[in-house]
């Protein structure tokens, strides 16, 4: 393919000045959950939009959103070519603790093939990878294979807050045959992944009331039900002794492992105890019947994210309290409901409430998982790109969390999205010392590169709506 040769010349040629570029990037503190820094997460949009245009991109703008700004771009309007949206965010997570820092997390800093700062891997590096492999299209083809659309914003740490209502508004000028989404990791170092389904979250509050104020525990101990102990009866019967959600109907719809899979993810470079001792646990434990890996990537789970009652300061306050509190999350997977399952959830925690306290129940957050077919076009593209450029065939991998944009892009648009990064599990994004390996800086953009003259050659147009 001497039209790609020609472009990871390019890439080559010009990475010591993207590697410039990133660091001037890195340097911009758009920490969005900091109102204190919110002109500097409009700075950043500014230095995207004017970087767009640089690499020869079309209509690059910073949009208003009702909070932070969005930026988009496009190249392209050929109806006899398939569309992508890519995908990214200019935002970062704020820097506590700052001590921990080695090096300034705003100052970045290159030690051995690592660039050191917030927002290395999550996701400034990465969206910059986008923007070098379509600059190096541009600047030696003089043409992209497809026509893209280019959506970044500046919510995605503060929960893409304004970013479904934007893409309504922008329907139109967003759409596509699929979206590339680079804000993942790889497995591991050394083995590239593709991501195909993510899981979804449905979120609520609970509150057991007691009494109408804290009481001394000498003189009504015994004649009032206490909410600490009610609440600890409740999330003790949210499980079985096998590890399954004990919910009536929680698992409706879930689908079987299927065997493919089931191999597929046996044959990753894991290992659970390896694992249990980095995270310093006796072991992992979880559902009977499933690796590690199986639960967290293809079943749903159910979790107590924090619990507080009464008095937990020093010393001993004997009391009972008047309340207890609990925020539960649970992780769905394809074919759950997360309406079905809240209400499943509060009908199981109604119908356990003891007596001599009451309940009440405040839902959160819901969302679907998500899931790409693997033999999408797409997903088939990125295989071969990534194939080639890594000298071996990507692993197919799932996420146990959510990314709010991939559900908006498959409940708006109806467009599937392929989640191909670069990132390494361990250069800990959102927490100090982040850190961007730059031969994956390098290889990820050789591979979108890749990726877009596979695209074009693939049968992708028509096919959406297959996101499930």
């Amino acid at each position: 393919m001497p039209t790609l040769t020609a472009v990871w010349d390019y890439l080559a040629r010009n990475h010591t000045r993207h590697v410039e570029e990133l660091v001037d990037f890195l340097r911009i503190p758009s920490i969005s959950a900091l109102p204190a820094h919110a002109p500097d997460v409009r700075r950043a949009a500014v230095w995207l939009a004017d970087r767009l245009t640089q690499a020869g991109l079309a209509m690059a703008r910073v949009h208003e959103t009702g909070g932070h700004p969005a930026v988009t771009a496009e190249y392209g309007n050929d109806p006899a070519k398939p569309t992508a949206l890519v995908y990214g965010h200019f935002d970062v997570q704020p820097i506590d603790p700052e001590a921990a820092w080695v090096h300034p997390p705003f100052a970045p800093t290159i030690v051995d093939d690592a660039i050191y700062a917030r927002g290395a891997s999550d996701d400034k590096g990465q969206v910059l990878m986008q923007i070098a492999a379509l600059e190096a299209w541009l600047n030696t083809a003089h043409e992209v294979p497809v026509n893209v659309r280019m959506l970044f914003e500046g919510e995605e740490e503060i929960g893409s807050v304004h970013l479904e209502a934007f893409i309504r508004r922008h329907a139109r000028d967003l759409d596509g045959d699929f979206a590339v989404i680079s804000d993942t990791p790889m497995f591991a170092r050394d083995v590239p992944s593709i991501c195909y389904g993510l899981r979804g979250l449905a979120s609520l509050d609970v509150t057991v009331h007691g009494p109408y104020q804290d009481l001394h525990s000498g003189v009504y101990g015994g004649a009032v039900a206490n909410p600490a102990h009610a609440l600890a009866h409740l999330i003790d019967s949210l499980h079985d002794s096998y590890g399954r959600v004990a919910v009536d109907h929680f698992y409706d719809g879930v689908a079987d492992l299927t065997e493919e899979e089931r191999r597929a993810f046996s044959e990753l470079p894991f290992d659970e105890s390896a694992l249990a001792e980095q995270l310093k646990v006796p072991r992992l434990v979880g559902e009977d019947g499933f690796t590690a890996l199986e639960r967290t990537w293809v079943r749903p789970t159910l979790e107590v994210n924090g619990m507080w009652s009464g008095f937990i300061g020093e010393g001993r306050k004997t009391i009972i309290p008047a309340t207890a509190q609990a925020k539960i999350t649970c992780r769905l997977v394809p074919g759950q409901h997360p309406q079905a399952v809240l209400r499943a959830l509060v009908d199981h925690l109604r119908a356990f409430c003891p007596p001599g306290v009451e309940l009440s129940v405040q839902p959160g957050e819901a969302s679907p998982a998500t899931l790409t077919p693997r033999d999408h076009p797409a997903v088939i593209a990125a295989t071969r790109a990534t194939s080639t450029v890594f000298g071996q065939t990507p692993r197919h991998i799932r996420m146990g969390g959510s990314i709010p944009v991939v559900v908006t892009l498959q409940e708006v648009l109806k467009m599937p999205s392929v989640l191909l990064g670069f990132a390494l599990p361990d250069e800990n994004f959102h927490a100090p010392n982040e850190h961007f390996h730059l031969s994956n800086f390098a290889r990820g953009a050789q591979t979108l590169a890749a990726f877009w003259a596979e695209i074009s050659d693939a049968d992708v147009m028509g096919y959406r709506g297959n996101a499930s």
